[in-house]
């Protein structure tokens, strides 16, 4: 099995923030690959991985940032892949990281999502697979219906709930 996604992340303290990326892949059945790389502590790392990612059969990338959050543009600007940045909440309660990653320049492309936000993450990793993989699609579709379903569960409780002025 070769993966076709790549989770980055600057060091490993990120990884309990990404475990809901790498549950969601697992729950897709979409083969991963994790690696810790640093834009500043290991910069030819992170070009060795970014320039030779899409030969190793990668697909999409997902890196996690956080602070000064270089990562995902760096490896952005040193691929044709697509990059899904990860703004992770180090300080400023993340709002560095996700205005670092948002205002990319022009012609360096970094697909963003929430603060923490790795389980989207994943989604939108998904989402982008399933446009050639039907397999893939399928379930996607049967876990977005799922989601629906669960909702329509919760109001079904909700209505249960009585209180003397609960009009519903």
């Amino acid at each position: 099995m070769k993966p076709v996604v790549s989770i980055i992340m600057g060091s490993t303290s990120d990884l309990p923030l990404m475990k809901k990326a790498m549950e969601l892949l697992e729950e897709m059945q979409v083969p991963f690959e994790v690696h810790a790389l640093s834009a500043h502590r290991t910069p030819k790392e992170v070009e060795e991985f970014a320039t030779g990612a899409e030969s190793r059969g990668i697909k999409v990338i997902i890196a996690a940032a956080g602070m000064a959050a270089h990562l995902c543009g760096v490896i952005a600007s040193m691929t044709t892949l697509p990059v899904i940045g990860v703004p992770i909440s180090a300080s400023l309660e993340g709002l560095d990281a996700l205005l670092a990653i948002v205002q990319m320049p022009p012609g360096v492309p970094v697909a963003t999502v929430g603060i923490n936000a790795s389980h989207n993450a994943a989604l939108l990793a998904v989402q982008m697979l399933s446009l050639s993989d039907t397999d893939l699609a399928r379930r996607y579709a049967q876990y977005k219906e799922d989601l629906k379903v669960k909702i329509i569960k919760a109001n079904e409780e909700l209505s249960g709930i009585k209180y003397t002025y609960k009009t519903n």
